[in-house]
């Protein structure tokens, strides 16, 4: 098997692992990480030649836009204080408790090496903690919040990782440089992301077309991380600052093709690079195996440490801050969401899964200092960065399902339908208003002004089907049943006809191009 037989396998995993997933409720992050231990024990199986610092360049940028557009400014605002403590201080406690433990039971390991070391454990995965809490009905607000500190934990981590390893490489340690460096970082990295994302927004009005505009929004995310770091920037915050002013400012209501598509274009690229990445993880398996060799039981006791570590520090952290986040929230009435009893926060703290990000880390420690001697103890920070990353990933994904379920933890429901019901009453209200509007400029015939009052009802009604009394509900659904009948008619008719017209491609003489524009406007008819 070759490296390109081996990619897509993953990319045939990808698409696979996500029915399988929902038919057995196992995240599909979780099951990809199996498939690539799988393979990884397979000795047919090539190793993976993906040079190290080309792993977070390549997949966290597309991973990063899909999941902001799953979001908003205003959750990130709302939400400062929480994402902070997650995403900020709890890196911090972790990279420092993992640091000294790890220069504890590991001999001779020096202190800014185990820095390097909970630098690239510390940060829970963006991609997991979304794909994985996404697919078991959590509260809307617990999935802010994972969101939240899964996007902005990774900056705070790569930052403490770089700076542990110029001091690792060059043996000098300046804090006030570090923090020099941290906010640089984080002031370029703002900078780039909404002047990138301004003219990106632009240039979406420019193109028009929405296969040019999808095409644009892949480029986007690359252009931003990639001139962000050029810039010694923050890639990582980068792509989120331009990807939100994307979501946030840009976008033509109207536009109903550019968004559509855009909507399906990402859900396949999220599934195939999250696929990708996950497979790749359990790939790297053999490289812990090669250096365990002779020394299993030493090394998977260091690891189990850093691992108990790990979870530990989590939940030591999370039940204070919780509680302080919750009494700050009922003093004084701020707008975020905070878990609102101790079961959310302990699905909170199991949520804590590592992934993408430590792996590319943890295989980008430099192989040599600057005096050209070995990096030390190289082998085993990788190792122990595995340890706790499989440990994680895949016990924690594996039982958080069972674990929700147990927990009672779900969706509030009746608030969702209440929220969804009064935004069906909002575009009710405005379809209304402007048909009002256009009453008072043009003549329209009593017959005619009906039949849209009707029709600005059913925007509502479509949306939330319980609006309006008794007798208007009997009214339109009636309506709708004749409009369904209608439409079933119609789309046999439309589909005839796209036969007749995919036939017509074969025939002798065919314009093959004419005939896939005649095709097109068949099909965006059967859309509407």
């Amino acid at each position: 098997m070759d490296q390109l037989a081996l990619l897509l396998l993953l990319l045939l995993g990808a698409v696979v692992s996500v029915p399988v997933g929902d038919r057995f409720g196992l995240p599909s992050p979780v099951l990809m990480t199996l498939l690539g231990i799988v393979l990884a024990l397979l000795d047919f199986v090539p190793d993976v030649n993906i040079p190290p610092e080309l792993i977070l360049p390549a997949l966290l940028p597309p991973l990063l836009y899909a999941a902001v557009r799953r979001t908003s400014w205003r959750q990130f605002a709302a939400n400062k204080r929480p994402i902070f403590l997650l995403a900020v201080a709890l890196v911090f406690i972790t990279t420092v408790c993992v640091a000294a433990v790890a220069h504890t039971i590991v001999p001779g390991l020096p202190v800014a090496a185990a820095v390097v070391l909970g630098a690239l454990v510390a940060p829970p995965d963006p991609v997991a903690a979304t794909a994985v809490a996404g697919q078991l009905g959590l509260p809307r607000r617990l999935v802010s919040i994972l969101e939240g500190e899964g996007l902005f934990n990774d900056v705070t981590a790569i930052v403490l990782y770089h700076v542990a390893i110029a001091a690792a490489v060059s043996g000098t340690f300046s804090l006030p440089h570090a923090l020099l460096e941290l906010v640089l970082s984080a002031i370029v990295a703002l900078v780039v992301g909404v002047v990138l994302g301004w003219a990106a927004g632009k240039l979406l009005d420019l193109l028009g077309d929405a296969t040019l505009q999808v095409g644009l929004t892949l480029l986007v995310p690359y252009a931003s991380y990639v001139l962000a770091e050029e810039l010694h920037g923050s890639g990582v915050l980068a792509v989120l600052v331009t990807a939100l002013f994307l979501a946030e400012y840009a976008g033509d209501p109207d536009d109903v093709m550019m968004r559509l598509a855009g909507h399906t274009f990402w859900d396949v690229v999220d599934t195939l690079v999250t696929g990708i990445a996950f497979g790749l993880i359990g790939l790297e398996l053999h490289h812990a195996i090669r250096t365990a060799s002779g020394r299993w039981g030493e090394m998977l006791g260091r690891s189990a440490a850093i691992v108990a570590v790990v979870v530990l520090v989590r939940l030591v952290y999370l039940l204070p801050a919780t509680w302080l986040t919750k009494r700050l929230h009922a003093l004084r009435d701020y707008d975020e969401d905070v878990p609102m009893s101790w079961r959310e926060t302990v699905v909170m703290w199991w949520s804590g899964m590592r992934g993408v990000a430590s792996v590319a880390l943890a295989l980008a420690i430099p192989l040599t200092m600057e005096n050209g001697a070995p990096f030390p103890d190289r082998d085993e920070i990788v190792f122990i960065a595995f340890g706790v990353i499989m440990a994680t990933l895949v016990l924690q994904g594996l039982t958080l399902p069972w674990l929700v379920k147990k927990l009672g933890v779900r969706a509030d429901m009746e608030s969702e339908k209440a929220f969804e019901r009064a935004l069906a009453v909002r575009a009710s209200k405005a379809a209304k208003r402007r048909l009002k509007e256009i009453e008072e400029v043009e003549e329209l015939p009593e017959e005619l002004s009906e039949q849209l009052l009707r029709r600005a009802f059913e925007i509502g009604a479509r949306i939330s089907p319980d609006l309006g009394d008794e007798e208007r509900r009997e009214a339109h659904e009636h309506r709708l049943s004749r409009l369904k009948r209608l439409r079933r008619i119609q789309g046999e008719m439309l589909s005839a006809a796209r036969h007749e017209v995919l036939a017509a491609r074969s025939e002798p003489g065919a314009d093959p191009e004419i005939v896939d524009r005649v095709l097109r406007h068949l099909d965006v008819r059967s859309m509407r």
